[in-house]
């Protein structure tokens, strides 16, 4: 594959040439920043961890820059943060036994211009290598522009693809919102408790965001626990680790549906489910 960036990084862990490797892929994550994937697509991972017969790759669209750092990265530059942020997606790569880690290295501005075509050309390349059965996203209400700009443009490269080359499922992943608002029947429930010591580990490997002072490998497994804690209030836990998606497959079978559209659907349903409720036990 030939991408709009010279330097984008493809890794293949175990040494595969790069087109079986790739072809070899059954789920696919288009994230927007390293450390995204391990903890909004570890269902994907999952499913693929030691399967002969199902593989996991992964994308991460942006270069990693401007994050934040204090504690032993204090000092790092941007360009030293990129780099360090860069080599930690492979590692977890590694780990993770994926099929492939592709990194695009553009620029958060650069995915968050609707008219630059570069982003959606690339990832329109990565899918036809790939043809993925599942593709892992960040949803439509997820509160990081980013990341909202990154699923966009990997809806726009889905699209273009012929009807025939389209996944058969699409997920909306919780990143920087918890799908916990939407209503039991429209929430995609992934099962995240499966090698709970992989799952620690994929989180706990990006150490310039958590001794760089975000302690996102705890925060995902606190959610994740959470998630199957609080999803049944009258029943005993059926699992230890959950985490939500949104079906997006909709979005592949109906090129007219606006994503704004199809996401306030489910935000009215949230909306009268409250009202319903309040009224029904005797609000005025």
């Amino acid at each position: 594959m030939t991408f709009s960036n010279p330097h984008a990084d493809v890794f293949i862990p175990d040494g595969q040439p790069e087109s079986p490797a790739l072809e070899r892929t059954t789920h696919l994550a288009i994230m927007a920043h390293q450390d995204d994937i391990e903890i909004a697509a570890y269902h994907g991972v999952a499913e693929c961890f030691g399967r002969p017969d199902q593989w996991f790759t992964g994308v991460v669209v942006t270069n990693g820059a401007g994050s934040a750092r204090t504690g032993p990265y204090a000092d790092y530059s941007d360009e030293q943060m990129q780099q360090t942020r860069q080599l930690e997606q492979r590692k977890a790569a590694f780990v993770g036994e994926y099929a492939a880690q592709i990194q695009l290295l553009h620029s958060s501005s650069a995915v968050k211009d609707a008219d630059n075509p570069a982003v959606v050309q690339d990832l329109k390349q990565i899918l036809e290598a790939t043809r993925p059965r599942v593709v892992y996203l960040h949803n439509p209400a997820d509160k990081h522009d980013t990341h909202v700009a990154t699923l966009l443009r990997a809806l726009a490269a889905l699209r273009a693809l012929p009807r025939h080359q389209r996944p058969e499922k699409v997920y909306g992943c919780e990143v920087w919102r918890t799908l916990d608002w939407l209503l039991d029947s429209d929430k995609q429930v992934l099962p995240a408790g499966q090698r709970q010591n992989i799952g620690a580990c994929l989180t706990g490997v990006f150490d310039s965001q958590i001794s760089g002072g975000k302690r996102y490998d705890l925060a995902t497994a606190g959610r994740r626990l959470a998630n199957a804690t609080f999803f049944e209030s009258h029943s005993c836990d059926k699992d230890n680790a959950l985490s939500w998606a949104v079906d997006l497959t909709p979005l592949m079978q109906d090129d007219s549906l606006s994503v704004a559209e199809y996401t306030l659907q489910f935000i009215d349903r949230f909306r009268q489910d409250v009202v319903s409720r309040l009224q029904s036990l005797g609000e005025e």
